[in-house]
């Protein structure tokens, strides 16, 4: 064989183990990283495929790499997934795995929740409790049973208004009098029948609006229609006030984080967050460091409506501490708000207000919960007033 023969096998051999291992590497997703496995077994796994995304509070930390279907009938399907290493810290002997999708028609992925403080840490190869994944054939079929009520309720009123506006057409033409209303016992028959079958109908009525209003109150906290409630930056107005306080405690503080809402929010008038890594090195700071409790502290200028800049400070210190919550491993019943509305100060943005979480240190009195003194409960108006949205639940 002559050298060029032989230089030219070299280099075709050579490129063909590049390639090869090209292949191998880039299957191997976990190769360069320290990772740990767990599993998780369901009834159903709901389409869920090999090679979907783990979620850890939200947060892509890790793959489903193998499904396997149960030997027997009557068996439970097993889920295999590949976990980053940083989460065994947070993953608990109590964590339970379920099955969610992106939106109303997204993809299947895996959330793992957060474990206990108290609990034993995971082990590699371990199977974890499981929530079996809602099926979207009861929740379309609960929906249908819904619309078909209301519009049951509505056609019984149609049909009420109808023979409503026929007896009033016939009083109107001068069809009987007073007197024949009165001493004629058949038509006044008739009459007392139409008016005992009108109430019926409205009863039927408000009954179906009562089950159409309680079904939607459940279908809020629904996974895939959960979305379109967030939105306004909260389902109950209500629960703006949950983790408040009536004021700041005396003492000073032990570390503070300040920022403006322009940092945070997407306009003046909302609580929708669009930069929520500038949270982090306080939610690093609660994690990692001991304290006795923290306190979002939301404040606006002096423009605009008073009541209307309230309920904004209450919904933006909500959001800003779900994210710190659910991103960030620590007690959150240490982590309180504080909704200031309108402030002046050296400290508060005039245009679109700021945001700061003051942390306290070991021993401080706690102030009291702000529902619990003073009895206070957001009106329903607040709905209204603000057009609030939160992307607290997106990833980091």
């Amino acid at each position: 064989m002559s050298r060029v023969a032989r230089l030219g096998a070299f280099i075709v051999v050579t490129l063909a183990l590049l390639a090869t291992g090209i292949f191998i590497i880039g299957s191997k997703e976990y190769l360069f990283r320290s990772t740990y496995q767990l599993k998780a077994q369901f009834d159903n796994v709901a389409g869920l495929a090999e090679g979907a995304d783990v979620q850890v509070g939200g947060v892509h930390s890790g793959t489903v790499t193998g499904i396997a279907l149960p030997s027997k009938p009557g068996g439970k399907v097993t889920v295999v997934m590949e976990l980053d290493q940083p989460t065994h810290a947070i993953l608990k002997q109590d964590s339970v795995a379920s099955i969610q999708t992106e939106g109303l028609l997204g993809n299947q992925f895996m959330s793992i929740s957060f474990g206990s403080a108290g609990q034993l840490d995971v082990t590699n190869g371990q199977t974890i409790r499981s929530d079996p994944p809602l099926a979207m054939a009861d929740l379309l079929q609960k929906t249908s049973g819904i619309l078909d009520g209301s519009r049951r309720a509505i056609n019984n009123v149609t049909q009420a208004t109808a023979h409503l506006n026929s007896v009033s057409a016939k009083i109107d033409s001068g069809q009987g009098t007073v007197g024949a209303l009165v001493n004629d016992k058949q038509l006044y028959s008739h009459l007392e029948q139409t008016t005992t079958s009108l109430q019926e109908t409205m009863a039927q009525a408000q009954t179906g609006v009562t089950d159409f209003q309680e079904n939607m109150e459940a279908l809020k906290h629904n996974f895939f229609l959960s979305g379109y409630f967030k939105k306004r930056g909260y389902v109950d107005s209500a629960s703006l006030a949950a983790n408040s306080i009536s004021a700041l405690p005396q003492a000073s503080p032990l570390k503070s984080f300040t920022f403006t809402a322009k940092q945070l929010f997407d306009s003046r008038d909302s609580a929708k967050l669009k930069n929520q890594k500038s949270l982090k090195d306080g939610g690093n700071f609660l994690a990692q460091n001991q304290f006795g409790f923290a306190v979002i502290v939301v404040s606006n200028g002096m423009e605009g409506d008073t009541q209307k800049d309230l309920v904004l400070t209450e919904a933006r210190a909500m959001v800003v501490r779900e994210y710190l919550v659910e991103n960030f491993g620590f007690d959150d019943s240490q982590l309180k708000t504080l909704g200031m509305g309108k402030q002046a100060g050296a400290n508060i943005d005039a245009d679109w207000g700021s945001i700061q979480i003051l942390i306290f240190p070991v021993g401080t009195a706690l102030p009291p919960d702000k529902a619990a003194q003073t009895g206070f409960s957001i009106p329903n108006h607040a709905d209204q007033s603000l057009h609030a949205t939160t992307a607290a639940t997106e990833k980091p």
